[in-house]
C-alpha cells in the first residue's frame, strides 16, 4: 500500500520530496557549518545562520535562553497551543575539539582544533530542510498537523544540553521526539533501526592519585605513585567488568594517565580520566558506587590517597517500539523495504536519551558511507566526513514520518 493512500493524502506524489535546488542549497548550508565549527554552548554563529534561514521561510524561532539553539514551530502562530500533542524533530548542533584532518577537502574546517567529527551539521541540516519543507506545505494547506524543530546546542557536552532545553520549555505540547545520528557504517540511502536500546549510558571519571613520593633508588620508603596509577589504569576496569552482570556491559576506558617529571623522582600526583560506559540502564545506576569502591580498594592497596570525581552523563537512548516503527514505515514508504538494516547497541553515548525521560521517542542511524567506499571514516576522527545524499534521505523520511504521525498510521 502507498503511503498516501495509507495517509490519507490526495494526488500521485507524496508532498515533501526534495527538489534538485533545495538539495543543493542543503549542501551548501552544512558545508558552511562543516567550514565554521563551534563547541557546545558556543554556537552563535551557527544559531544565527539557522535563525536566519528559518526566518526567511517565514517562520518564527526562539532562541534558547543560553543564546544557543533555537526551537521553532510550523504551523502554530506564535504563542498558539496545539490542540493535539506535536512531534519533535531534534537535531544537535555543536563540533568537536579535534583538528579537521582532511586533505584537498574545499569545505574542510576553518578554525584549528575544532571540526564537525560526529556529523553535528548533517543532523541539523537535515532539521532545517525539514522545516523548509513543512513550512512550504503549511503555506500550501497541506500540513495536517503542527510540528517542533528543535536545534539543541552542547551535545558533546555532559550531562548534555538537552537538559538545559528541556528546562527550556523545548518539550512543552510534544508528544513524540524523532531523531538522527550519522553512522559511518551504514550506506547512503539506508537507515539503521531497532527498537529498544540503540546507544549506551556514558559518564566521565577523574582521579587524582597522591602520595609523599621520592627517590626512585627507595621506592620502599614512599608511595610508589607510578605503579600505583598503572595498577589503577589496568585492575580497576577487570573488577568492575566482575561486579556486575557481563551482559551489562558496564566497561571503563582511559582516555588520560599523566604523572612524573624525571626518571630518577617517583612523583607525588597522578591523573587518570576516562569513561564510563554501560548498556544496561539498572547497572548504570549503579555503576557509581562500584567504580568508586574499586578504585579505593586498589589505591588503598599501593598506599595512594585517591580523589575521585565521578561526573554522571547520559543514560542510554532506548528507542520506542512505536516511535522506532515510525521511522521505519516513513524510510520504506520512501525508498523501499531495503532501505532500513537492523542495527546493534553502541557503546556512544548521546543526551538524546534525556528526553525519552519525558516522552516517547526513536533515533535512526542515518548512513553517510559512500557506495563502495571500502574504508570507513568513523565518528570523532578528523578525517571524518558524510555522503551528503544522506541530506535528502533525512528530509524525506522526516516529512513522511511527519504525515504519518499526524495521520496515525500504524504498521
Amino acid at each position: 500500500m502507498s503511503l498516501e493512500s495509507e495517509a490519507g493524502l490526495p494526488g500521485d506524489v507524496l508532498p515533501g520530496v526534495l527538489s534538485e535546488s533545495l538539495h543543493a542549497e542543503l549542501v551548501a548550508f552544512r558545508r558552511d557549518l562543516h567550514m565554521h565549527p563551534e563547541l557546545g554552548n558556543q554556537e552563535f554563529r551557527t544559531t544565527a545562520a539557522i535563525k536566519e534561514r528559518l526566518e526567511q521561510a517565514g517562520l518564527k524561532p526562539r532562541v534558547l535562553s543560553t543564546g544557543t539553539g533555537l526551537v521553532c514551530d510550523i504551523g502554530l502562530a506564535e504563542g498558539e497551543r496545539s490542540a493535539v500533542p506535536l512531534l519533535a524533530l531534534r537535531a544537535d548542533i555543536d563540533a568537536l575539539p579535534i583538528p579537521d584532518t582532511k586533505a584537498d577537502c574545499p569545505y574542510r574546517s576553518t578554525v584549528p582544533d575544532r571540526a564537525h567529527a560526529c556529523g553535528h551539521d548533517v543532523h541539523t541540516t537535515v532539521v532545517l530542510g525539514t522545516g523548509l519543507v513543512l513550512a512550504d506545505l503549511h503555506a500550501k494547506g497541506l500540513l495536517p498537523r503542527p510540528v517542533r524543530l528543535l536545534f539543541q546546542p552542547a551535545e558533546e557536552v555532559l550531562p548534555g544540553g538537552a537538559l538545559g532545553a528541556i528546562e527550556d520549555g523545548a518539550l512543552t505540547g510534544v508528544g513524540r521526539i524523532l531523531a538522527v545520528h550519522c553512522d559511518p557504517k551504514v550506506e547512503a540511502g539506508k537507515i539503521g533501526l531497532r527498537h529498544g536500546p540503540i546507544t549506551s549510558a556514558c559518564d566521565r571519571l577523574e582521579i587524582a592519585l597522591d602520595g609523599p613520593g621520592g627517590h626512585t633508588a627507595r621506592p620502599h620508603l614512599t608511595t610508589d605513585l607510578v605503579t600505583a596509577a598503572a595498577r589503577v589504569a589496568v585492575d580497576v576496569p577487570a573488577l568492575i567488568a566482575r561486579r556486575v552482570d557481563t551482559r551489562a556491559g558496564l566497561a571503563l576506558t582511559w582516555g588520560r594517565i599523566e604523572t612524573g617529571h624525571a626518571p630518577n623522582v617517583i612523583p607525588q600526583h597522578a591523573e587518570l580520566s576516562g569513561t564510563v560506559r554501560c548498556l544496561d540502564l539498572d547497572a548504570w545506576r549503579q555503576a557509581p558506587d562500584i567504580v568508586h569502591a574499586a578504585i579505593d580498594e586498589v589505591a588503598t592497596l599501593h598506599r595512594a590517597k585517591s580523589e575521585i570525581t565521578y561526573v554522571r552523563g547520559v543514560p542510554p537512548v532506548v528507542n520506542d517500539r512505536e516511535s522506532a516503527d515510525l521511522l521505519r514505515r516513513a524510510m520504506v514508504a520512501r525508498r523501499g523495504m531495503k532501505s532500513v538494516e537492523s542495527t546493534e547497541q553502541s557503546l556512544g553515548g548521546e543526551d538524546f536519551s534525556w528526553y525519552l525521560e519525558h516522552v516517547p521517542g526513536a533515533m535512526a542511524r542515518l548512513g553517510v558511507r559512500r557506495p563502495g567506499e571500502r574504508t570507513v571514516r568513523d565518528l570523532h576522527q578528523g578525517d571524518f566526513d558524510a555522503d551528503e545524499y544522506a541530506i535528502t534521505v533525512g528530509v524525506e523520511m522526516f516529512t513522511a514520518a511527519a504525515f504519518l504521525d499526524a495521520n496515525g498510521a500504524r504498521g
